[in-house]
């Protein structure tokens, strides 16, 4: 029996001990909800706090677009509405967050950070090749920043207006490669507003200024000369481009205005940037006859020259091709002997060695580099290197690389080959261009301009 009587009160008592720790679990629960709705309070309460202080301007840029405002039945007419509005929203979103300070950290890259100067001059297939570093994902591209400073401030040739504007040249490089695109905004006309502007110098031309984390909402009325090409953006944002920079694994410039190999020096010595310099020549007889057929209006007086013969060159004009050539025959050399801050980091590679290999050639500029060599760059060289007939534009970059580039030997006359050849002789003997003794060595093709050499020297 008094067994029969102590079980119903074992049971009463584990009843008891039961509730009470399901009082305890209770107040527990409750104790902790209260803490995290406090801390989302303050959150909430600090938010509103910045966006009171922001200025009414920036409200203004990320204010909803009254398109995307709920209709007066109080639903969007379709799903495809609501996601392109949830979308925008996103962006601006994101472009509050950024104005008011709040920045990511910048993604950890896999391997050392690389920073990729590709040095040229006009007319060298710099475009075309500045696409092999475009299409890879990974790589913040700039087309041409320099163009600005170019416009903004005026130098005169040679002498000491030559150095200053190579050291501002520099000093602008330097800013960029550190991702701070502010320093374009310096020499952009018309000025940017609040870090906007639908002004940047051919920025369709680098994906990293039009894919999704910098394209902001499309404007109407706002015109962008340079517009992105496959999708319709808003002006740029300087804030965004710059983030997307740092969030970059490697970042690669592509200019025609850096002559001096030696003013890059700095540069090469910073202990922030990592850098690769390749140098691309292309044959001086080539890049005049693109300069005739692209800068038409710049080459009247070589043209008539060449057709009527009535009144001789310009001393002048044929003293600035021999700068030239001489500009980028030194920077070789430079590069080509060696000096200790410049091993392992400089590149001299011919356009037309390129065009006949384009792939091969593509992965050792991206073995130089020390970065890794993509699928979809590997599959936009095939796509774009083998089309039946170059594309309109004196800027394209779809050609059919291994016919392309002896085009120029049947667009010029011999007298005007010969002037070159005079002109840029030590350039085209260093570079392993070959003279042609008269119009039919010129335009036989059985007759190779080119000396065989390796496709690229690396130091």
């Amino acid at each position: 029996m008094d067994k029969g009587h102590a079980l119903p009160q074992d049971i009463r008592d584990l009843r008891h001990c039961l509730r009470m720790k399901s009082k305890y679990a209770i107040l527990l629960v409750f104790v902790v909800a209260l803490v995290i709705i406090e801390k989302e309070n303050n959150i909430i309460s600090r938010v509103s706090d910045k966006l009171k202080q922001a200025p009414q301007s920036l409200m203004e840029v990320n204010s909803t677009d009254p398109g995307l405002v709920l209709s007066e039945n109080g639903s969007l007419l379709s799903l495809s509405e609501l996601d392109s509005a949830f979308s925008q929203l996103k962006s601006r979103l994101q472009n509050v967050t950024l104005q008011l300070g709040g920045t990511r950290e910048p993604a950890v890259a896999q391997g050392p950070r690389r920073h990729v100067l590709l040095m040229a001059t006009t007319r060298t297939g710099s475009s075309f090749v500045g696409e092999f570093f475009n299409q890879q994902g990974n790589i913040f591209y700039l087309f041409e920043p320099l163009w600005h400073i170019e416009r903004t401030v005026s130098f005169e040739p040679g002498g000491a207006n030559a150095v200053g504007s190579a050291l501002v040249y520099r000093d602008v490089l330097k800013q960029l490669f550190l991702c701070d695109l502010y320093i374009l905004e310096n020499f952009i006309t018309p000025l940017p507003e609040d870090h906007l502007t639908p002004n940047m110098f051919r920025r369709g031309s680098s994906r990293s200024l039009c894919e999704d984390s910098v394209c902001t909402p499309f404007v109407k009325k706002v015109f962008e000369k340079y517009h992105c090409k496959n999708r319709r953006c808003g002006p740029l944002n300087m804030t965004l481009a710059a983030e997307a920079c740092l969030h970059k694994n490697h970042m690669a410039l592509k200019t025609v205005r850096i002559r001096q190999l030696e003013f890059l020096r700095p540069l090469v010595e910073d202990p922030r940037l990592d850098m690769r310099i390749i140098q691309l020549v292309r044959d001086p007889r080539a890049v005049l006859a693109s300069r005739i057929v692209a800068f038409s209006g710049k080459y009247e007086t070589w043209k008539k020259w060449a057709s009527e013969g009535a009144a001789p060159l310009n001393e002048d004009e044929v003293q600035r091709l021999r700068g030239n050539c001489e500009s980028i025959r030194l920077s070789a050399e430079l590069g080509l002997s060696q000096p200790a801050w410049l091993r392992g980091r400089y590149m001299l590679i011919r356009y037309e060695d390129i065009a006949r290999s384009p792939l091969k050639n593509a992965k050792e500029m991206y073995k130089f580099a020390g970065i890794s060599l993509t699928q979809q760059v590997e599959e936009w060289i095939q796509k774009n290197t083998q089309a039946p007939q170059d594309s309109n534009g004196i800027y394209s970059t779809q050609k059919n690389s291994s016919e392309q580039f002896e085009k120029w030997r049947f667009s010029i006359p011999f007298k005007l080959a010969q002037v070159v050849q005079n002109a840029c002789g030590p350039a085209m003997s260093l570079f392993g261009y070959k003279l042609a003794s008269d119009q039919e060595t010129l335009t036989n093709r059985s007759i190779s301009l080119l000396e065989e050499r390796r496709a690229f020297w690396i130091t």
